[in-house]
Order: C-alpha cells, then structure tokens, then sequence
C-alpha cells in the first residue's frame, strides 16, 4: 500500500505539519488504521477511500480516530491531485464533520470547514497552572480556546502537559493578536499523545472565528508559532470558514500490511 508524508500549510519540507496519507481500494480494520498511525508516529495519519465521485475520509493520531484535522484534509488533497488525478480541481471528502470541499487555487488549498460555535468560559487557576501563563479571555467549542496578553506570551510558553490533560475540552489552543500577522497561536493535544501540533487547521476553526469578530475582519493570515511553523488563510463565511494553505511533498513510502 502506498503512503505519502506531505507537509502542510508550507512550501519548504520540514516546515508546516506532516501528515501521512493513504488513498486505498477498500477499507482496513480500525485496529490496523491506528496501529499504521502509531507506527508513523505522527500527529495525524489520513486514510482515504474513492466513493463513486467523492472520497471517504478518516483521520487518526496516535491517541485514536479524531472528527476533524485542517493539515491532513490538505495533505490529502495535495496527495489525490498530484499521484490519482492530476486534471481534478475540486475533490469533495464525505468526513465525520459531514461533506469538506477543497478546491485547488494555483499553489493554494482551499477547504471549506465548519466553524465551531464559541461560549465563554471562566479563565481558572487551573488554565493558568497548565499552560503557564495567565488566559485574558477563554472559550469552549470541541477545544478549550485561550486568549493570551501578546504574542510574545504565546510564542514562549512550556505549558504542563499532564495538567493539559485535566483541562475541559479535546485540544487546548492558545493565541494572541499578531504582530506580522493577524494572530498568532499553538495547540497542545496531550490526550490525542500528541504534545504540540505544529500547524493545526481545525483548532483554527475556533481561532479564526473570534479573531474574525474580534478584529471585524472576514480574510484573516494566522501563524502557527510552532519550532516548525506555519502560515493558514482564512475567509469566514456565516458559520463556516474556508482555510487556504500550501504543501509540499517530504516522501513516498510503500506499506506491507499483511
């Protein structure tokens, strides 16, 4: 079986986020889908599988199956249009967060994604002994969102993972107003095992949404100030939000699942 490590929200390996993508004849078990993650040991793995004119969609980390991952939708289509059908512009993905379309623009990936809906949370003790420094603001959607003073603050935190993991919420994303940038953030997501996710697509479907409303702007450029960083395009369109980026190709693999 063929697998492909593309890079994503970059266009220089080591930059951005690898995910692993498999675009297969037929389903494998569950068990043999996370233990082909485990193995790969990277944030997220895509499996993928043609529906007549669509695709069949599934990621994992090595924490089990999530219902949404930005980086990996985008490795994915960077995948089906370069090595399955190079002429294809727009691919649709039938996913657990219902149907993702992403259109090819030139060098950039568009994804149409669902936004997630924000309520506000009290900032606790607790937030500010696991991610080390004090939230101004925080919110719950899937993940736990938390404002922080600057973008300084965020570039420097050593949140406490073990702490992470006792916080409300899937992932926890952290952000701040940016300087170069419309904002800056990073996303820790211990009880996925994985510690910090270097470009993280649908933490920004909570991030760019309130920076949207924050800043009354509808086309936002957001950082991921990860050690390997990454840069997302944004456009909010009622509650669903289309995230561009760019990716590029780290390998080609062969898999021998027996």
């Amino acid at each position: 079986m063929k697998q492909y490590v593309v890079d994503a929200f970059t266009d220089k390996v080591f930059g951005g986020n690898p995910a692993a993508v498999c675009v297969m004849d037929g389903w494998l078990s569950d068990d043999l889908l996370l233990k082909i993650t485990c193995e790969n040991n990277l944030s997220e793995t895509a499996f993928a599988v043609r529906n007549q004119d669509q695709y069949d969609l599934r990621w994992f980390t090595p924490g089990g199956e999530i219902d949404l991952c930005g980086h990996a939708t985008l490795a994915t289509a960077y995948v089906i249009t370069h090595f399955i059908c190079a002429d294809l512009q727009t691919i649709h993905f039938m996913t657990k967060s219902g149907l993702i379309t992403v259109e090819k623009k030139n060098d950039l990936y568009e994804m149409d994604f669902p936004a997630y809906k924000l309520r506000p949370t009290p900032v606790t003790d607790e937030m500010e002994a696991a991610i080390g420094a004090r939230p101004i603001k925080a919110f719950m959607g899937r993940d736990l969102l938390c404002v922080m003073d600057n973008e300084e603050t965020v570039r420097r935190l050593k949140p406490d993972m073990n702490k992470v993991r006792t916080l409300d919420g899937l992932l926890l994303q952290v952000t701040a107003k940016g300087m170069e940038y419309d904002c800056v953030s990073r996303s820790f997501a211990p009880k996925l095992n994985v510690m910090e996710d270097p470009v993280c697509g649908s933490g920004h479907c909570h991030i760019m949404p309130y920076w949207a409303q924050e800043l009354n702007k509808s086309k936002l450029v957001a950082y991921q100030a990860s050690p390997r960083g990454g840069v997302l395009y944004g456009k909010i369109e009622g509650d669903r939000i289309r995230i561009s980026g760019k990716a590029t190709l780290y390998s080609e693999a062969t898999i021998y699942v027996k």
